[in-house]
């Protein structure tokens, strides 16, 4: 399993050792982010969710290994061997996680990506979509659109069935509109629907009308239910994310939640004890935030699944390898890319798979707080981190192809913008973005006024005051904590001082609690560390939209507003001119830089040999599970 854990002055000797390292790698911008590959799911929340964490001192890095991986290595698909057993068998899965899953255990109502992988092996979207994302008629609904792509007509497939045997209805599509424009709904999707004609205008009138169920006081003009079967719903214009999950594909049973209030749906027994979908498994037990055990659903509308049932249960980054060796769990959510080198060899029992991440990790600047009042970012002139020049110089102090190289073996690389690779239709690899130039930051920080008055090495604020800065970052992973260290002690290589709030590594939940996902900022953060999931439509509003819970920067400016609308707009059906738009959109954001990203990532899945029709490309991941099975009942060892 992984190697002994080498004494504290060694890690203390890594640290610096890193600094030495990040200074001998230059200023080198070459990276893996021009790679041409497939994209994500449906989530756009996802403050991810698997963000750097830490349970030891990160011996790995400190070992320094040579060995440096590429994406380009791994396959999508599991090479089958061998033929399925009759009878089904259960498959075994690890959600890798330092803590408990929330257990929101609904689309509508979930935030974070560990609720989302407990969600998509009972329940799934309406559509699906192609390797370019874009929306098919291939799945539990087709859709067609009017000329003007402003009004979409969906019918349901006759053979879709909740899992306690309800129809599923064009009504069920419809409420969850209704639930996620009332007042009282406490989740984070409002954004999915707001450009549905009539969504706020119904969510006012709710709120006037101060009723306490969802759809009440009336529904939302641009939802028109023809039948059964078929829902319209009007937009407000035509856009390129209607074709790309910019539709709430997402039903929710009514005959089940239509008497519970809305204020108390996310807490109810229907989403957190016996929560139902229409996938192809049911939810028999759930042990909060521990486990799920999954039955076969027989009436699944594309077949009944190869496999009897699946246990998922949460494995912590510590023992996910040891797991996988003894057969305990036969495949995983995403393996801590920073443990790769030291197992690869060893597993000879698994395959591991690997793409391109729909995410990256970022350093986040804390330049406001959520004004709850009115629904939208509130941006503070007196934020600590209010200068853009300070930001600047806090990009170029670090070495993000180090961090990539020495800690994650090249499984993590140097990100340039906040438009992932992952998405070759919109990315720019063209785009200069800051690199690792420790002279160029002082030269920065020197003309904006921040100097050493008192000789301590550290600078004062242009105003001759004390600057200290609060840094969050979040537990979940062996280098974590090491690679918050290094950049810190990078910051204060170019004399700026920087904490680690509360002097620790934040739990995943409390984390994303301080951040601001409650609507509540905890005024004691100045800068974090956090990783964005991407979903299939590029469309970035929902983490730097001024009107989104997930902006946690509480960034907002005219133009940076202007070019998130245009990206969205009619004119953005023509994929050229929606690539010029977010090309002109990443160059602001590196102008401006609210947040910066830090690396791209590898998504590393290791699938036991016993396992056949295993899929993780995203247009396959969730609608071919189904398809999964085994070719015996024990898992294949060592």
């Amino acid at each position: 399993m992984r190697k002994a854990s080498i004494s504290k002055w060694l890690v203390a000797m890594m640290l610096l050792l890193l600094l030495v390292l990040a200074a001998c790698s230059g200023d080198s911008d070459e990276g893996s982010g021009d790679t041409d590959t497939d994209s994500e799911t449906d989530t756009t929340e996802e403050e991810t969710e698997d963000e750097e964490g830490t349970e030891d001192e990160g011996d790995d890095a400190a070992e320094g290994k040579d060995d440096v991986f590429s994406i380009d290595d791994f396959v999508k698909e599991k090479t089958n061997e061998g033929e399925a057993i009759e009878g089904g068998g259960t498959l075994n899965f690890g959600l890798v996680s330092d803590t408990v899953f929330e257990g929101t255990l609904n689309f509508n109502f979930y935030s974070g990506a560990p609720d989302a992988e407990v969600i998509e092996w009972f329940d799934e979207p309406l559509l699906t979509v192609d390797e370019n994302f874009y929306y098919t008629n291939d799945g539990a609904a087709t859709f067609e659109t009017n000329e003007a792509g402003d009004v979409f007509t969906f019918t349901i497939r006759d053979d879709v069935y909740w899992h306690d045997g309800e129809p599923l209805t064009a009504e069920d599509w419809a409420y969850a509109f209704e639930v996620i424009g009332h007042p009282d709904y406490d989740g984070v999707r409002f954004g999915e629907i707001a450009s549905v004609v009539g969504a706020r205008e119904y969510r006012d009138a709710e709120a006037e009308a101060e009723t306490t169920y969802a759809a009440e006081a009336g529904t939302i003009e641009g939802l028109n239910i023809i039948d059964d079967k078929t829902l319209e719903i009007t937009f407000t214009h035509a856009t390129p994310s209607l074709l790309s999950s910019g539709i709430w594909t997402y039903a929710l049973p009514k005959h089940i939640f239509e008497e519970i209030p809305v204020a108390e749906m996310s807490e109810s027994d229907a989403v957190r004890v016996n929560p139902i979908g229409i996938g192809p498994f049911k939810v028999e037990t759930v042990v909060p935030g521990e486990s799920v055990t999954y039955t076969a659903n027989e009436d699944y509308w594309q077949g009944t699944p190869n496999l009897d049932g699946v246990t998922l249960q949460v494995v912590s980054t510590q023992a996910v390898a040891e797991a996988l060796e003894t057969g305990q769990i036969d495949a995983v959510d995403a393996f801590p890319a920073d443990q790769y080198v030291d197992v690869h060899e060893q597993l000879t029992n698994v395959e591991f798979l690997g793409q391109i991440d729909l995410s990256y990790t970022y350093i986040g600047f804390k330049l406001g707080s959520w004004d709850a009042e009115n629904k939208r970012v509130q941006m503070d002139p007196d934020s600590k981190v209010a200068d853009e020049e300070l930001r600047r110089a806090m990009w170029y102090a670090v070495d993000n192809e180090a961090v990539g190289d020495r800690f994650y073996n090249g499984l993590r690389w140097n990100a340039t913008t906040l438009i992932p690779p992952s998405h070759p239709l919109f990315h720019d690899p063209s785009i200069e973005s800051p690199t690792y130039d420790p002279d160029e930051a002082n030269r920065i920080l020197d003309e904006a006024g921040y100097e050493d008055v008192d000789g301590d090495g550290l600078r004062e604020t242009p105003d001759g005051e004390e600057l200290v800065l609060n840094f969050a970052s979040m537990e979940g992973g062996d280098v974590a904590e090491p690679i918050a260290n290094y950049y810190m002690q990078a910051w204060e290589a170019v004399g700026i001082k920087v904490e680690l709030l509360d002097g620790r590594l934040q739990e995943f939940n409390a984390f994303y609690d301080r951040v601001g996902q409650n609507g509540e900022d905890d005024p004691e953060i100045d800068i974090y560390q956090g990783a964005w999931g991407v979903g299939h439509d590029v469309d970035p509003r929902g983490l730097y939209g001024p009107e989104e819970l997930f902006n946690f920067s509480r960034y907002e400016s005219d133009e940076n507003t202007r070019l998130l609308e245009e990206g969205v707009s009619a004119e953005a059906l023509d994929d050229d001119y929606r690539y010029d738009v977010y090309s002109e959109w990443q160059e602001l954001m590196v102008e401006e830089i609210p947040v910066f990203p830090t690396v791209y990532r590898a998504e590393l899945v290791p699938v036991n040999n016993r396992v056949l029709n295993y899929k993780i490309e995203p247009h396959l991941k969730v609608w071919s599970r189904y398809e999964i099975a085994v070719t015996q009942e024990e898992p294949i060892l060592p």
